[in-house]
């Protein structure tokens, strides 16, 4: 057999097996034989257990199989609209309700529809950075209202637009808060420029063209101190605040938020730059159209953002500069079905951008659900015309306005479900939903006879899914067994536990069943194999349990107040506070009454650590970092550097043998650190004067070089000079020495006269 068919295999993997209902809860092709006799004399009644085909090839009729399967009942199925015109709310999925009864680990497929109709309704909300460097960026908006609404009606014919604009938070170090450059945070020869702000919200949803020309043409540039800017408050207030007085998002509409800025984002954690240490709750603040809590409270996340534009079912289109497209591409990647164009210099391209953006958000169908009950799965096949992997989400490209696309929707429950849940699947920035309601089947329903004292049960019991309910004083597979009546050794095994001694020497075994004795006390052991009794508990002060609890099978269940294995101590947590209020300082828990520390510290409030390393020395590159942002973490000093929660920058110190560390620049910074409550929590003071090396003369390195050069090239001159002379005095005189040895003696010469008068001869 091909390995690959074992996928296929209907298996029943079965654990303990004492009902029907076990059975069923065990595994998604377990079955269960409610047949009369079934099983054979000594076997057990998890044989009745197992796959059907195994089932029926030991005889079990199919009729007497019991296997609760899948039921899904469509309780809402509406048409599909084809118009967004023709009703008020337009349906673009189908079905809009169903209800599932699964067998757990049993898969269950349905069917997905999804049209995009014609003429849906968008609300547009233009959000604009109006930071300094956007100043010839909203020179340009200025002027294509009248575009922004052509286009918009090209889209659709309901259409609305609405405007809001952002700077950044109005604190240090994001904001020069000097009380003047608050009130003109830009440049001197800037005339036209308002005060900074966080976040405006200036013009709700409209259809009129002249407000939104008018209520633009009142922005004025604002400004701040550092480049990210406060991109994420925007965004996430302009999801959160969707009321009509406020937004004015539509319930039955496209909703999108097209971003303009030329630069990035703070996120979440930046503000304890700032001391706003404040996490931020995803709720809307707007007083008078200004964001009141941002001075307040953090940065969203970015999955915070993320998680409240699909809530809302608002699409963002990031309309960035060439700079940061990278940036906020990677921003898009987190944000599902969101768009990146690049802007012209001037954003006077925004128009098309828009245009093109809203056509590949709305021709991409993404299908997915929102939180799911614990244990259950659902998987996503598209069966559009280019098709897809099956997975989390399921995703159609290129659909077309009429075009239907479907998807099989395959839903799974892993285990049983206490309750009905619920959950909605639905297109990403679409407001329909499909609602599924999901409950499980994990109770066999068997047609039992009615006989209370059925005959196959001896008389003494009734029929429950083919297993005897043996009547009170009955036990056995035929209830054949009564109180009273020996065991035989096929059951004196149920009687021993770990396969010792039979009711540990404590009781009788009847009927697989332990009878147990009595004590000398009065009292019984008790428990399945009678191991249990209540006498032998630890004591305090001579008292079982302390006299402060019960003893229940040889462990003390102490009285509310009081605690510790013999009840000993009572519930307190005085002796474990140290003076700031704090228990245990945050590093241990406080049992009876004393601390118990976590490894490493000391009692009696875990406060020193003689055996871990200084903070001095780990604490070291974050001082480095947080006071004067070098070092290796100072790219993400406020995520690496967390677990220095205050920090404060001073001219002297407190006295005492402060810290110090060497940093990039082998300047010495010295802190005085603190660890507060908790294992990883500290307070630092740090210097603001760092102790540096003076620095090297550096003309005087230079001459000495010079002169030393030049010296030595002297030197050089004056050898060759020297060894020159040497040699020319060498070669003089040796030639004087060779002139004086030369001998000189006398020569005749004769000359003979050409016109023949006579030779002439001298000496």
């Amino acid at each position: 057999m091909d390995p690959s068919q074992f996928l296929f295999l209907e298996v029943c993997s079965k654990t303990v097996i004492n009902s029907c209902r076990d059975c069923i809860r065990s595994g998604a092709y377990c079955t269960w034989c409610k047949q009369l006799n079934f099983t054979k004399p000594g076997e057990q009644e998890a044989a009745r257990c197992d796959t059907r085909a195994q089932l029926e090839e030991r005889g079990c009729m199919g009729k007497d199989i019991v296997s609760p399967l899948n039921i899904l009942t469509v309780t809402k199925n509406t048409a599909l609209s084809t118009n967004a015109f023709v009703k008020d709310e337009p349906i673009q999925l189908r079905p809009q309700e169903v209800n599932l009864k699964l067998r757990p680990g049993l898969p269950r497929t349905f069917k997905l529809d999804f049209r995009r109709v014609e003429g849906y309704p968008v609300d547009l909300y233009y959000l604009m950075d109006l930071s300094y460097s956007m100043e010839d960026d909203l020179r340009s908006i200025k002027t294509l209202g009248n575009e922004l609404f052509k286009a918009l009606q090209g889209i659709t014919k309901q259409g609305r637009i609405g405007f809001g604009s952002f700077v950044d938070k109005t604190v240090l170090p994001f904001t020069n808060t000097n009380p003047e450059k608050l009130k003109k945070p830009c440049e001197e020869k800037e005339l036209f420029c308002q005060p900074a702000f966080g976040y405006r919200h200036v013009l709700s949803m409209t259809e009129n063209k002249a407000d939104f020309n008018r209520e633009v043409d009142k922005q004025r540039i604002s400004g701040n101190l550092d480049s990210p800017e406060g991109t994420l408050d925007a965004i996430m207030q302009a999801a959160v605040c969707g009321v009509r007085d406020r937004i004015g998002w539509r319930n039955s509409s496209t909703r999108l938020i097209v971003l303009t800025t030329d630069d990035g984002f703070h996120m979440a954690g930046d503000g304890k730059l700032a001391g706003i240490l404040e996490p931020n709750d995803e709720r809307c603040y707007m007083d008078n159209k200004l964001y009141t809590k941002s001075n307040d409270m953090d940065y969203p996340s970015v999955g915070q953002v993320a998680s409240q534009l699909e809530k809302n079912n608002i699409q963002p289109i990031f309309a960035v500069t060439k700079n940061m497209e990278n940036v906020y591409r990677e921003l898009s990647r987190m944000i599902p079905k969101s768009e990146v164009g690049v802007l012209s210099e001037d954003s006077k391209n925004v128009v098309e951008l828009i245009q093109a953006a809203y056509n590949r958000l709305s021709s991409k169908v993404t299908v997915t659900h929102d939180a799911l009950p614990d244990n259950v799965r659902v998987t996503y096949t598209p069966l559009c015309p280019g098709g897809g992997p099956a997975g989390d989400k399921g995703v159609c490209d290129n659909v077309k306005v009429g075009d239907l696309v479907s998807f099989n929707v395959t839903v799974t429950a892993d285990e049983c479900i206490d309750r009905e849940r619920s959950f909605l699947i639905g297109p990403l920035g679409i407001k329909d939903k499909l609602k599924v309601s999901l409950s499980t089947r994990c109770e066999c329903e068997c047609d039992d006879p009615k006989e209370e004292n059925h005959k196959d049960c001896d008389g003494k019991g009734k029929v429950k899914c083919g297993m005897c309910s043996c009547n009170a004083g009955f036990v056995g597979q035929k209830c054949e067994c009564a109180i009273g009546e020996k065991d035989e050794s096929s059951l004196r095994a149920a009687c021993r536990k770990d396969n010792g001694t039979e009711c540990e020497g404590r009781g009788d075994c009847v009927c697989g069943i332990c009878q147990c004795y009595a004590q000398q006390g009065g009292s019984t052991y008790y428990g399945t194999h009678c191991e249990c009794e209540n006498e032998s508990c630890e004591k305090f002060q001579n008292k079982l349990c302390g006299g402060n609890g019960k003893c229940r099978c040889k462990i003390c269940e102490c009285n509310p107040e009081y605690e510790g294995t013999a009840c000993q101590c009572k519930k307190s947590d005085e002796q474990c506070r140290t003076p700031s209020g704090s228990v245990c300082s945050g590093r241990g828990t406080c049992q009876c009454n004393q601390c118990k520390c976590i490894e490493g510290y000391q009692r009696p409030y875990c406060l020193t650590c003689p055996a871990c390393q200084t903070p001095c020395i780990t604490k070291g590159k974050c001082i480095e970092c947080l006071g004067f942002q070098t070092g290796p973490f100072s790219k993400n000093c406020s995520q690496t550097c967390k677990s220095i929660n205050e920090f404060e920058m001073v001219e002297t110190l407190p006295p005492g043998k402060p810290c110090d560390v060497r940093d990039v620049e082998n300047c010495r910074v010295f802190f005085i650190i603190k660890q507060l409550d908790g294992e990883d929590n500290y307070s630092a003071q740090i210097l603001k004067t760092r102790e540096c090396p003076e620095l090297p003369n550096i003309y005087a390195i230079i001459g000495g070089s010079i002169a030393g050069v030049a010296l030595i090239g002297l030197l050089i001159l004056l050898i060759i000079k020297a060894i020159l002379y040497m040699r020319d005095v060498k070669e003089f005189r040796r030639f004087e020495n060779e002139q004086k040895k030369g001998k000189w003696s006398p020569v005749t010469v004769s000359i003979s006269n050409p016109f023949g008068e006579g030779d002439c001869k001298y000496a």
